[in-house]
């Protein structure tokens, strides 16, 4: 009797959770037991942050389901109605694929209510980059979600650690490493001043010289001072005269004013060093992150990625207090223009690279993901285990 492939939905709400999980798709699209189902939603469908699905069709994936959930308005009532419209839309997009498991990844705030739709529709939920600390609301959906699911792909031994003192079933919980450094390991091709100059607004940057990243995202929790910190750092990259390629701000409450802040900066300072753009794909910012002096801002990739391959760090705010760090950051925790500016300023005398920071990696992270989701017993109702 030829066996039935078991259905994994893997739900991307953002950018980043597609261009971090390009390997993760490839060994789920094309593993002999499962039936993958990918579903789009939020900021992964507006083309103003990226929309990925073009991507998608042309990595020859197919989309099942797309979920318009994204109320605008850069508030947290849009977030929190974002979230209401997700519970609903997934419902029926749960009751149409009736998978048998649900895919999710890390702590986008679009991620939560369609895991709580999950379980209430008795589907299993597999959550990746549970028991991470961070500084802001991210952390509090975390860990909602992590005691929502049913299987736990943990990044490093000390978020799995954690994730079992919640309570979890320690057979359900694995330490697989991150799937960003695994493409961060295994990305090969370079970036060219071409591939950079013709996409976003602003000054050329030569990627040949040296020049910095800049990825500076609100903090939802202290909206009042987006305005204030987004203005103090423009005024510090401003000063320091290094060439920068500067990230638009993601979808998140306060993200409005920042862009706001950042379009009257270009309009009244015309800067000459510096480019602005929305989204590149995943090959090129990698590429990008190999050749930068510094990546400066509140990104979780100035203490992921950039830890993997000793990339100097400027850490801006509290966006990622918590989180493991290793030796290539440096903290700024107020957004003051001159302790900015001093930090860059030290980071880009550095001469060459940190050592580099195994924390978050382990060999086949995607492999061995898959390996579990297609053979793991299924089960229904979680138990506290003390």
């Amino acid at each position: 009797m030829k066996k039935n492939k078991r259905k994994i939905c893997f739900v991307i709400t953002s950018k980043i959770h597609y261009s971090r999980s390009k390997f993760l798709l490839e060994e789920l699209n094309n593993h002999p037991d499962i039936d993958l189902q990918i579903v789009l939603g939020g900021s992964a469908l507006l083309e103003q942050y990226g929309n990925v699905e073009p991507f998608l069709i042309a990595d020859g994936y197919q989309i099942k389901a797309r979920i318009l959930m994204s109320v605008s308005g850069g508030s947290v009532m849009s977030m929190a109605k974002t979230s209401g419209l997700g519970l609903i839309e997934f419902s029926s997009v749960l009751e149409s694929l009736n998978p048998d498991i649900v895919l999710v990844r890390g702590d986008r705030f679009e991620i939560l209510p369609l895991v709580t739709a999950a379980v209430y529709m008795n589907k299993m939920v597999a959550h990746i980059e549970g028991g991470d600390l961070t500084g802001t609301i991210d952390e509090s959906v975390r860990h909602a979600v992590t005691k929502l699911s049913h299987i736990h792909f943990a990044t490093n031994e000390d978020s799995k650690k954690r994730i079992i003192k919640m309570g979890e079933n320690p057979d359900y919980v694995f330490n697989v490493g991150d799937p960003a450094i695994e493409l961060l390991h295994r990305h090969r091709s370079s970036i060219t001043n071409k591939s950079i100059n013709t996409l976003g607004v602003g000054d050329i940057v030569d990627v040949d010289k040296p020049f910095v990243i800049v990825m500076f995202h609100p903090v939802t929790t202290e909206i009042e001072k987006s305005q204030t910190d987004i203005n103090n750092l423009l005024k510090a990259v401003s000063k320091i005269k290094i060439p920068a390629i500067w990230f638009w701000p993601n979808i998140d409450a306060g993200g409005d004013v920042m862009s706001k802040a950042i379009r009257i900066f270009r309009e009244q300072n015309n800067p000459q060093h510096i480019r602005f753009l929305k989204y590149i794909s995943e090959d090129k910012f990698l590429g990008l992150l190999k050749k930068a002096k510094c990546l400066i801002g509140n990104s979780s990739s100035g203490v992921k990625e950039s830890s993997y391959i000793g990339l100097p760090v400027v850490n801006i705010g509290s966006r990622q207090n918590g989180r493991y760090r290793s030796l290539n950051v440096v903290d700024v925790p107020s957004c003051d223009t001159k302790e900015i500016y001093n930090a860059i300023l030290k980071q880009c005398k550095k001469d060459g690279a940190y050592k580099k920071d195994h924390y978050y990696f382990k060999p086949n992270t995607s492999k061995n993901i898959v390996q579990i989701l297609s053979s793991i017993p299924l089960y229904r109702q979680k138990r506290f285990i003390d």
